[in-house]
């Protein structure tokens, strides 16, 4: 019976062989002693390696359908940010015309509220339109993110299973797009397993920088909510004024 050492390293025999994962049998028991067993721990290492790979796969998968869900709720809550823009340049321009109506039935009550209003310069009426709502800006921070977050659009596309699959075979690093930070020396010399390492690395690297990209999308995401809060806030004191002085005008022309 051979004994090896707990130090011992199945795969410090293979340097030059080209060893390949393949599926050892149909028994769930390891070989007890022998070449049996050191072959059989070399496929366990495989098939463990390849699992890390798939779980790395799948998660940076669901990273970029965020990423993907958050610019489309980006979008949405930049439409959503316009039509209250132009909501607020609707009632800015209604409290316009409701001052010029009321301007009129001055004018119908009295002949020196209409000498009043005929020697009126004009300008200001365009001073108020020119007063009102401004064009809608939106978050710089969130534009910023959906910036970045739609170049990684093609990622999505590639890692979505309805779409295309991730690249899964027998050279796991060929998926990857970005440079892993572990130098060449802390690799195992068996390619295959070299491979597994390197795409395990490379899918680590890009979740990092997916994560952050989520990150700024949320900041993004929180800024241009406390925007378009303030815009409600204004929007409902308007709203409270125009329903006053709308109510004030009606009860004018009644009692002409």
């Amino acid at each position: 019976m051979s004994a090896y050492s707990k130090s011992y390293n199945p795969f410090d025999e293979d340097e030059d062989e080209d060893f390949k994962p393949v599926k050892w049998n149909d028994s769930n028991e390891p070989p007890k002693e022998g070449v049996d067993r050191q072959r059989f721990l070399q496929q366990e290492v495989l098939r463990r390696s390849q699992a890390t790979v798939d779980s790395t796969n799948r998660s940076l998968g669901l990273i970029y359908e965020s990423e993907h869900v958050g610019v489309a709720m980006s979008e949405e809550l930049t439409r959503q940010g316009e039509a209250l823009k132009r909501t607020e340049r609707m009632v800015d321009k209604m409290e316009q015309d409701l001052k010029t109506s009321q301007r009129h039935i001055n004018s119908i009550k009295s002949v020196f509220g209409g000498l009043v209003n005929y020697f009126k310069p004009k300008s200001q009426e365009i001073k108020l339109e020119q007063n009102g709502a401004s064009a809608y800006q939106g978050s710089n921070k969130l534009k910023e993110a959906m910036c970045v977050s739609k170049e990684q659009e093609s990622k999505y596309q590639e890692t979505h299973p309805n779409l295309q699959k991730l690249d899964n075979s027998e050279n796991p690093s060929s998926g990857g797009s970005s440079k892993s930070s572990f130098q060449p020396d802390n690799y195992p010399r068996n390619q295959h397993l070299k491979a597994y390492h390197q795409k395990v690395d490379s899918n680590l690297d890009e979740m990092s920088m997916g994560l952050g990209r989520l990150k700024n999308l949320a900041l993004g995401l929180q800024s241009e909510i406390d925007e378009q809060d303030d815009i409600l806030d204004r929007l409902t004191q308007k709203v409270d004024t125009l329903d006053v002085n709308i109510k004030s005008t009606d009860k004018k022309i009644k009692e002409l």
